[in-house]
């Protein structure tokens, strides 16, 4: 079996596993409410008597994960539709040796759910307004429409999720392509862009398997409905989805005249090679507009070679590779994916900027090396 053959294998493995992690996420799910339940059980006869509401609230939500369950055969229905139905009629049933992981998996299903709130709800939309908002304002003042053929203006959104950042951006009349690698959020996307026809057509409850912080079963069975717009881009734009790694999908020169990223470098072992992929896909005089915090999603992962450096080094690495710093903005307070009735409420205190390409790239990345080596980053906030 030689290389290019090994990989097919191990693709098709791996699409199967997350097919399978996807159709056993009601049996999965209500394991975890079993234990629960068994735990109650065992409890003194007067404690029982006095959690009956309890009991009654962990009832009422098996039926939210049933719903949540009958969800998922709509969007598995064309899920080998992504890669061209080279996966059609494939099996995936699971072994008992797979149990641990499907359990595993579970949490990537969960997170699916709350990420349609995030993209597709109306319930999302102060969320999408912090992170996005500022992305789109800068996009747009560059290239304005009496000044620009925005359908020739094209625009990649790596770390796209679930979409909806891109599908904006699109709907403006740009060239927009989003590339996302989590084949999870690539199956949900695909159905969401392709098979969605009316609003709020869907129901799903995102934080159904959130069993802290909460002031009443109600809040944890909050629901949402989706999509909340319908998700067709206009004509004369162009909108698409890639699948795949960013630094082994995007790999030509001076191709993309603006990259957005949002809540995407910090998903690296290594945010250098981010940085200089991002440098190197742009055209000279092109822009490089990003939101998010730090979070280091490979930080403590066992057998990761993943490195964390401060935001005050990732300006000084930013800039030695030869971008041009026009905007920098620290304590953007930004949200992902909160329940807004939890009792917990987290917020980042996210960086903003703006980069740019020099349009004469010869000679200056050495001039950048020179003149900031043993300059102090500063932070506008």
């Amino acid at each position: 079996m030689n290389g290019e053959s090994i990989n097919v294998h191990e693709e098709r493995v791996y699409f199967k596993s997350v097919i399978s992690t996807f159709r056993s996420y009601r049996e999965q799910s209500l394991l975890r409410i079993e234990h629960k339940e068994k735990c109650l059980e065992n409890l003194p006869y007067h404690h029982k008597q006095w959690l009956q509401k309890y009991k009654e609230d962990l009832d009422e939500i098996k039926k939210c994960i049933t719903k949540n369950s009958d969800f998922i055969p709509l969007v598995l229905c064309q899920a080998h539709c992504i890669f061209g139905n080279v996966y059609k009629d494939e099996q995936t049933s699971h072994s008992e040796q797979e149990v641990g992981t499907l359990s595993e998996g579970l949490d990537k299903v969960q997170s699916v759910f709350k990420q349609l709130m995030r993209d597709w709800s109306s319930l999302g939309a102060p969320e999408r307004k912090q992170c996005y908002e500022p992305i789109f304002e800068e996009i747009f003042a560059n290239y304005p429409e009496d000044k620009f053929d925005r359908s020739r203006i094209t625009v990649l959104v790596p770390g796209a999720g679930l979409g909806r950042l891109a599908f904006e951006i699109a709907s403006r009349g740009f060239f927009c392509q989003g590339n996302e690698f989590n084949l999870f959020m690539l199956i949900v996307s695909f159905f969401v862009l392709n098979r969605c026809k009316k609003v709020d057509e869907y129901q799903v409850f995102p934080w159904i398997h959130q069993y802290t912080n909460n002031l009443r079963v109600e809040d944890q069975m909050l629901d949402v409905r989706f999509p909340d717009v319908i998700p067709t881009p206009t004509p004369d734009s162009g909108f698409s989805m890639t699948a795949g790694d960013f630094l082994e999908v995007y790999t030509h020169s001076d191709e993309w005249h603006c990259v957005a990223t949002c809540f995407f470098i910090d998903c690296a072992p290594n945010v250098v090679q981010f940085i200089e992929n991002i440098y190197k896909i742009l055209k000279p005089g092109g822009l490089w507009v990003n939101l998010g915090p730090l979070l280091y999603h490979y930080s403590d992962m066992k057998n990761e070679k993943s490195v964390e450096p401060s935001l005050q080094v990732v300006l000084q690495v930013i800039k030695r590779i030869g971008f041009e710093m026009e905007k920098c903005e620290t304590s953007i307070k930004t949200k992902y994916c909160q329940n807004p009735q939890s009792m917990l409420q987290y917020e980042y205190d996210s960086v903003f900027f703006v980069c740019r390409k020099p349009i004469s790239v010869e000679n200056h990345r050495s001039d950048v090396l020179d003149s900031i080596c043993d300059n102090e980053i500063s932070f506008n906030s």
